[in-house]
């Protein structure tokens, strides 16, 4: 089982891009994408409907055009669901997930607090309106991939400019608590992580190496490679046996993200 998760910091404008031409020879079962900007009454034309897959879409409902999730999946999903419970975050299209049999695979975009105090307090309230279900997730007995853009890096190997973004969204402390307090790895920045936990599947099959998923598109930080791995598949720990392998494809470029690839097997 091939997973695809892609920021794609709006749909239309990765399509243009030549990124569904792409994903035709990926050879992919399902493909998460976040940020579609757009609504779906605005995707209906073939580009955005790849033959053989069932698609289905989050849009934001307060903010037309913004953020938004799709679950594209060759397998027609047993279920669908497209909201936790909280407006202010499900309004927002931060949340779709298709059930197939005891797998749940969910597309989610996590909050930036780049913009300002009051995105970043908003930020904070995700998290911990979050941590909960995501508890209940990992201990209920169903199969998790939860994809997406998390909008946290986890550790020095993260992110190319780590001391100079201690005080930037995305690197700070608490949010680095937060995300590596769920996942049971030894590959996070020093603070607490449980015995048992999600697994960051790059990190299970990559602990040591130092790639990226989002580059700044101010002045030439993807040429120079100055990123951050914001872009995550966490699964839960009955499928840390079946990973297989993993790629980051920095080019072609879609999207100021690059599509995170993960193989299982079965």
């Amino acid at each position: 089982m091939r997973i695809i998760s892609f920021n794609a910091n709006g749909i239309r404008s990765a399509a243009n891009k030549g990124f569904f031409d792409w994903f035709a020879e990926q050879d992919a079962d399902i493909l998460c994408v976040q940020e579609t900007k757009a609504q779906e009454h605005q995707l209906t034309g073939e580009e955005f409907r790849p033959p053989g897959y069932h698609v289905a879409f989050r849009d934001a409902t307060t903010k037309k055009g913004y953020s938004g999730v799709a679950i594209y999946s060759r397998r027609e999903p047993d279920e669908l669901r497209t909201g936790l419970g909280w407006d202010p975050f499900d309004d927002e299209g931060r949340y779709i997930e298709a059930r197939f049999g005891n797998l749940s695979v969910v597309s989610f975009y996590i909050p930036s607090g780049s913009s300002g105090e009051l995105r970043q307090g908003f930020k904070f309230q995700v998290m911990d309106w979050l941590k909960p279900i995501l508890d209940e997730w990992l201990a209920n007995g169903r199969d998790y991939v939860l994809c997406g853009d998390w909008n946290i890096v986890r550790s020095r190997n993260d992110i190319k400019n780590w001391t100079s973004n201690q005080k930037n969204s995305g690197c700070l402390p608490p949010e680095r608590a937060w995300l590596n307090g769920q996942i049971a790895d030894a590959c996070g920045d020093g603070s607490p992580q449980p015995d048992h936990g999600w697994v960051d599947t790059f990190r299970a099959l990559k602990p040591d190496a130092v790639e990226y998923t989002w580059w700044s598109n101010r002045g030439r930080a993807r040429a120079n490679n100055v990123g951050w791995r914001i872009d995550y598949q966490l699964a839960t720990p009955s499928l840390r046996e079946r990973l297989t392998g993993c790629s980051i494809a920095r080019e072609p470029r879609f999207s100021d993200h690059a599509p995170y690839t993960v193989d299982y097997a079965g």
